[in-house]
Formats: structure tokens, sequence, C-alpha cells
């Protein structure tokens, strides 16, 4: 079967097909990829140069994120080639005279097969060796350099906000101990909201340390005092204090976080004998991705057949629209089998099979027997009330 497959390759027509879909893919995949890595090549460098941390150090980061995004983006980028090579047969005409001696979209199918199978085995294994291993690799490398260097945390001269805006930090200078894994700071100023009533704490000196029973990141204030409601009210509270502790990270999110990204992090093989909800979202994930570059491909060249007097990029619009709408569609099937909403025998296969169920309908909608099919039904259905009457 295989061999058959790849033999499409000895048609003068397929080579001109494939020869085509790969230019476009190229092309698509690298402006795809400029845009993505770029923006994240941008806000890298924006972060390093806020926090102080050597370029140098964040750059590994970089490449364990391309990494973990080249499976979809290739899959957007071969669905995509293929709607534009198709849709170029038809605008140029040529697709008219394939017809005529009766090549149709069957045959397209079976011309862009070798490349698809490639790409499929490529992402497969993508996605259920390297992007684990990149995702893992950049724990490891956050946990040397960008936890190490607070790199998205405390800062010193600038404003900081925690626990979704309900706490306001400032501290005029900070510093950041190696050794003890702790940062200290001079010069505090906090500002909360505590049963209605704003909070607002001066310090002379502050240290941010981790509960690692509880997982919550705390500031432990120094010399202070504590105003509790707003000047020249009668119910206002003054607490002086020598040492005051203030959460600024709970540990359940801390933990929450934890355990999404162990799970993203683990291997293949582990996710099988593991069996936990997060588990087994995680592992359909990894399955959808090669399994959704098949079903799109066909998709593509579905969508690829235009007339010449259809506008440009529309088929390609729709194209994107398809896309974001399954891939959403898989997003969400994946948080609600985390969540415990949908079973996991469901789960993501469901929406596979529909994109499936609706691929075999649109092909017999354009062969034409779509209308056989539903003729067939009602003569069914006309004989077995005609042989009902005649029993009565």
């Amino acid at each position: 079967m295989l061999f058959k497959i790849f033999n499409y390759q000895n048609n003068i027509i397929s080579r001109y097909l494939l020869r085509n879909l790969i230019v476009f893919l190229f092309a698509i995949f690298f402006v795809i990829s400029l845009l993505v890595f770029g923006n994240q090549f941008v806000l890298t460098v924006q972060e390093s140069v806020e926090h102080g941390i050597p370029l140098m150090e964040l750059l590994p980061l970089i490449g364990y994120n391309m990494l973990r995004d080249i499976p979809i983006i290739l899959t957007l980028s071969i669905f995509l080639s293929i709607i534009i090579s198709i849709s170029q047969l038809y605008k140029n005409s040529e697709a008219v005279v394939m017809n005529s001696i009766g090549l149709a979209e069957k045959n397209f199918i079976n011309f862009i097969q070798p490349i698809v199978i490639l790409f499929f085995i490529l992402i497969f294994c993508l996605t259920i060796f390297a992007v684990p291993w990149a995702k893992q690799q950049k724990s490891l490398a956050e946990d040397q350099t960008v936890n190490a260097s607070e790199f998205s945390f405390i800062s010193e001269g600038k404003f900081e906000s925690f626990k979704d805006g309900e706490i306001i930090f400032y501290a005029a200078e900070s510093l950041f101990n190696d050794i003890e894994d702790e940062q200290n700071m001079e010069e505090i100023f906090i500002y909360s909201r505590g049963n209605g009533k704003p909070i607002i704490v001066l310090a002379s000196e502050a240290q941010k340390y981790t509960d690692y029973q509880s997982k919550s990141v705390y500031l432990r204030l120094k010399d202070g005092i504590r105003y509790e409601g707003l000047p020249g009210e009668n119910n206002i509270n003054i607490l002086n204090f020598d040492l005051y502790d203030l959460e600024i990270v709970s540990g359940e999110v801390q933990k929450s976080i934890t355990n999404f990204s162990e799970i993203e992090e683990m291997s293949s093989i582990d996710l099988l004998s593991d069996g936990s909800l997060l588990a087994n979202a995680e592992m359909q994930w990894r399955f959808s991705q090669p399994i959704s570059i098949l079903l799109l491909s066909v998709f593509g060249v579905f969508l690829g057949k235009s007339s010449p007097r259809t506008g440009k990029g529309i088929n390609l619009i729709i194209g994107i629209v398809v896309f974001m709408l399954y891939n959403n569609g898989l997003l969400v099937a994946k948080n609600s089998i985390e969540s415990g909403q949908l079973n996991p025998a469901i789960g993501m296969w469901g929406i596979h099979l529909f994109l499936f169920l609706f691929l075999v309908l649109l092909y017999q909608f354009r062969e034409g027997k779509f209308t056989l099919f539903i003729d067939k039904i009602v003569f069914f259905n006309i004989k077995e009330k005609t042989h009902v009457k005649l029993t009565k």
C-alpha cells in the first residue's frame, strides 16, 4: 500500500503538483515562523533589558519554544499550501483539463499523499518525543536563569501587582541572594484592600521567600507600620511591627501551575501509565496534532476547488477559519477532559470523528453520490410502507 502511494510520484502531474506544494509550504512556513518566533524574540529581548538578564542565557528558551510550536505551525502551513496549490490549478484552468481526462479530487488527494504521510510521521515524532523533551528542558532552563534572576518578578523602582491587582508593591532597592535563593529589598511601599478598607504598609526592609510546604510566596517585612482605613477617619487602625509576613502568591495557584507543567513535560510512556485526567488529556492532545494533518489535508483539497471568477483569498480565509475552529474545538475538549466535564472516551476523538464524517458527506456530495444515497433511503422507506400496506 505504501509503495503504491509513493508510486504516484512517477506521474508527471503529481510531480508538478508536489513541486508547487513544497514551494508554497516552505514560503508559508517561513512567514508564519518569522511572525511567531520574531515576536517571541522581541519579547525576550525586552524582558532581558528590563530585568538585566544576559540575552545569551535566554536564547535557549527561544529555541525550546520554537521546537514546541513547530508541529502546529507545520500543520497550518501544509493545510494552507494545499489550498493554494489546488486553487492555482483551477485559477489557471489546468484542473479543468485534468478533469476532462478523468482526474478529480480523489486523484489530487492521492497525489499529495506522499508529502502528507512524511509530515504526519514528522509531526508524530515531534509531538510524542521532541516537544515533551523541549518543555522539560525549558523548565530546567527557567529554573536556572529565569527564576534565579527573578525574570518577571519583583524589580526595583517599579510598581508590581500581585493576586490579580489586589496588592500593589514598590521597592526602591532590590538585591537577589543566589546562595539562599531569597530576594532582599529596601524602602517598601504596599497598598492592598482588606474587609473593604484600604491598607497601606510602609517598611524599611523586606525579604521575599517561598514556603516549600505550602508553595506560597511571602514578603517578610521588617521595621514598618501598617495603616488600615483612610486618613482622617475615626476608625483608622495603626500598627507598628518588627516582622510582618504578607502572602503575595497563593500556594494553591503555584501547585496548579506546577501540576499542569509537570504533565506537559512527562514522556508519552509515563502518561500512558499515569491514567489521570490530566495525563489522558495531554496524551490525546499529542495524538491529535498528527491526526489533524491527515484530515486537514483532505479538507484542503476540497477548499482548493474554485472557479476563475472566485475572489482571490476567499479559500484561504475559509481555511484559516476552519483551522481556528478545529484547533479551538480540540483545546476546549482538552480543558473539558482535565476538569472532568467530558468523558475521556469521547474526548478529542469526538472532534476528529465529526470532521471525518463531515468530509465523507462532503466528498459524497461533490461526487454526486449524496443524492443517490438519499434516494436509496427514500426508496427503502417507500418499499417498507408498501410492504406494510400489503400485509394489512
